[in-house]
């Protein structure tokens, strides 16, 4: 039997992940043959295969109010919200160091979720050695439409792997992974309604007609994946953890306690499922 891990994304959103992914590393024992990841799922996902308790937490802490890291002013001086030179080098291999080692060592397949540009279609990339050439995938699924640059890798143009497939399940399933847990960032009963913003989007994306099109038909997509998710919960095939209520966090927080109420709320989550997890991966 197989067992897979699925990591949906959404900005800061992402830290009630990373309190699930501590916990389970504190109490050992919780392990998976691969995981798969979108965006911020991605993003601080990989601490989990390195094995480094704390870190997604303490650099998001660390350098919130920080303009390399995020923010309107990174925006106008590099073209990224998110800063790509500060959080995929900088940040990794200088002031909060990134275990390379050890996620080499860690046999667990981990895979980047990252969308076309020209096909508007999903592609996964496995990660191997977190490396410079890693990060550069990690950095195209979590670069998100409007306020990031086109991310190439090779022939390629990425964005945000969410544009294509915001829960990979069906990914994780088709590689042979069983039974999978899901991590999703969005209470029960969340309905993602159309984006207000496909104006801008079509406007800074006119190059790309299959990936603004994937955009306008996201919250489509998005609403079958909860559906297929739900199924196969129902059909003992996966189990679903998600928030008890709204995260309600903005991107761009940098109020540290906001930060750690999200990624506290996680750590109660894994907490009072621990058992439940323990017995589905049995």
């Amino acid at each position: 039997m197989k067992y897979g891990l699925v990591l949906e994304g959404g900005g800061m959103r992402g830290l009630f992940t990373m309190g699930i992914l501590d916990v389970w590393m504190e109490q050992g024992g919780i392990e998976f043959g691969g995981a798969v990841g979108v965006s911020a799922g991605v993003a601080f996902g990989c601490n989990f295969k390195s094995r480094q308790i704390g870190r997604g937490i303490r650099y998001n802490v660390q350098y919130a109010d920080d303009w390399r890291y995020k923010g309107f002013r990174s925006l106008l001086l590099t073209g990224d919200i998110f800063g790509a030179k500060f959080c995929y080098e900088t940040l990794p291999e200088e002031l909060d160091l990134f275990d390379t080692e050890a996620f080499r060592e860690n046999p667990m397949e981990f895979y980047a979720t990252v969308t076309n540009l020209e096909t508007g279609k999903a592609m996964y990339k496995r990660l191997y050695d977190g490396g410079k050439r890693d990060m550069l995938w990690v950095r195209a699924s979590a670069s998100m439409p409007i306020v990031s640059r086109v991310v190439r890798i090779g022939k390629y143009k990425f964005l945000d792997g969410g544009i294509a497939d915001s829960i990979p399940l069906h990914f994780m399933e088709s590689r042979g992974y069983e039974r999978n847990i899901v991590i999703l960032t969005q209470p029960e009963g969340f309905v993602k309604e159309p984006n207000s913003l496909m104006p801008l989007i079509r406007a800074s994306l006119w190059r790309y007609p299959k990936a603004v099109e994937a955009m306008a038909n996201r919250h489509i997509m998005y609403n079958r994946e909860t559906a297929y998710v739900a199924e196969r919960e129902a059909a003992g095939a996966a189990l679903v953890i998600r928030p008890e209520a709204p995260l309600a966090i903005a991107n761009l927080e940098t109020d540290p306690d906001e930060l750690m109420r999200v990624y506290n709320h996680g750590r109660a989550v894994a907490e009072k499922t621990l058992d439940v997890v323990r017995d589905f991966l049995k």
